[in-house]
């Protein structure tokens, strides 16, 4: 079924309704946006404007047979390559892990430490087309947010000359004596990006998972390194310093995209005074599911008056199940203010559409992209989180539209469920149209279907769900 379909839908009969309240006076700070990671899809892929226009655009988008409600994501994470032919000025050539593919090889613009000016040999600008391609068109169509991060330092600042991991994945493979080389390679990019490029980092982020044990340079799969936490205290004020001596000073250093909420915490902890100081944002990866505090690494960030973003996201379950259970533990447990997935280009479930970035084919999108539609078409920048009332409901409100956003998935036997704005000063108004999207979480079902066939009905409004839906609603003329 097309979205937007009008349609009437069958479902069983349902069991007595549940209601959740929706809370204005508890608030969750000010979204900023959605987004994804161009690394590896954008090497392969960043010269299709089309896809340019299913990411970054809320248009309705005609491709591969498919027509799709475009994700409308507004951030981009530009990752800096750390791969290169070339030989360094001894001799020696980067060591490339037997198991990583040509397309999570990501070209350095700094070949060698001959020298730091940009203009010099020892730097190509020309490399990395595709990747800069798409991040270019991404910010033609609305991209606000732009981060730079580095999955691993060049290769030739590395110990064993291998940009994915140390031998033994435990420890540090960036050499000491390259801790300000590290910083000089990212800032550089930075500044040039700003001059030639017209392109202004928001952020800059110098670790990729940095505390975890799997960058194990002979066996590795992609570019990775170890960072202990003393080390990113080191690296975190070269950074900071590098950026402030290039007139970068209004671009944050974000850190540390730690694998797990749990070890976010830990690593913020540990980091240095100074290197907190330095430090304009905590961003995290959602590898560990369902599991782990985020309400403590939360209350640490917040306390220390940082944000907090979901950095990066992913898994394998295209239906969608995994994505729609995890994003609104985030709300509910994590308050971050930005949301990023992975690869939206991949195989093996991960992409939201399927692709191969080796093969350079794509395939048909999975439920998964119209379960993300739910939420980032309609939970738009500028917009205040609020407690939407339990733990399967997310709730935004734009002050400017007078707007309310309500995102619920039901994962039990169909049932009613009833949303309650008693709350605000102006739940809408009696009688009116309450605009609802509905897409079924599984292998097949509705994608991203239109109804108009709900209404408010004096505080409150009720809906038929079926089993493993999910839907977004917006309510009008709502006032807190």
């Amino acid at each position: 079924m097309h979205f937007l379909t009008l349609a009437a839908i069958l479902l069983p009969v349902a069991k007595a309704a549940e209601t959740t309240t929706i809370n204005p006076s508890s608030t969750f700070g000010t979204w900023e946006g959605w987004g994804t990671s161009l690394a590896w899809w954008a090497k392969a892929f960043g010269t299709q404007t089309t896809l340019a226009d299913i990411f970054f655009t809320r248009n309705t988008v005609n491709f591969n047979g498919f027509v799709l409600p475009g994700l409308g994501l507004n951030l981009v994470r530009y990752n800096a390559g750390a791969c290169s032919t070339n030989k360094d000025p001894d001799g020696d050539t980067m060591v490339v892990s037997p198991d990583i593919t040509a397309s999570r090889q990501m070209d350095a613009f700094w070949l060698d430490w001959n020298s730091i000016q940009p203009n010099s040999s020892s730097w190509s600008w020309t490399v990395d087309a595709n990747q800069r391609n798409m991040m270019q068109l991404a910010i033609a169509r609305g991209a606000n947010l732009v981060e730079l991060f580095s999955n691993s330092p060049v290769w030739w600042m590395c110990y064993n000359l291998n940009p994915s991991g140390s031998n033994d994945g435990s420890s540090d493979n960036l050499e000491s004596w390259n801790w300000d080389q590290h910083a000089v390679y990212l800032a550089t990019i930075a500044e040039f990006a700003a001059t030639n490029w017209g392109v202004k980092f928001t952020s800059v982020e110098a670790f990729n998972e940095p505390s975890a044990s799997y960058w194990v340079g002979p066996t590795g799969t992609q570019e990775g390194c170890h960072f202990d936490v003393s080390t990113m205290s080191n690296v975190i004020p070269f950074l900071r310093s590098e950026l402030n001596s290039r007139g970068l000073s209004s671009v944050i250093i974000s850190a540390s995209d730690e694998e797990t909420y749990d070890i976010a915490t830990t690593t913020f902890g540990g980091l240095t005074a100074a290197a907190k100081a330095d430090i304009g944002r905590v961003n995290v990866h959602g590898y560990q599911y369902g599991g782990g505090r985020r309400d403590i690494l939360y209350s640490d960030v917040s306390a220390a008056g940082k944000k907090l973003w979901n950095s990066e996201y992913g898994e394998g379950d295209g239906t969608g199940s995994m994505l729609a259970s995890n994003l609104i533990l985030d709300f509910v447990w994590l308050h971050p203010t930005a949301w990023t997935y992975w690869q939206v280009l991949d195989g093996a479930g991960w992409g939201l559409i399927t692709a191969d970035n080796n093969a350079k084919t794509i395939g048909a999108p999975s439920q998964k992209y119209f379960v993300l539609a739910q939420f980032t078409r309609h939970i738009l920048p500028g917009m205040t989180i609020m407690d939407g009332g339990s733990s399967y409901t997310v709730s935004a409100y734009s002050a400017s539209t007078k707007t309310l956003v309500i995102v619920a998935v039901n994962w039990d036997a169909a049932q009613v469920l009833s949303f309650d704005l008693s709350k605000f000063s102006k739940p809408g108004v009696n009688g009116a149209l309450v605009q609802r999207w509905a897409t079924q979480i599984g292998s097949s079902g509705m994608q991203y279907t239109a109804f108009n066939d709900t209404f408010i009905s004096g505080t409150q409004f009720s809906v038929n769900f079926a089993q493993n839906v999910i839907m977004t609603f917006q309510v009008q003329n709502v006032s807190i």
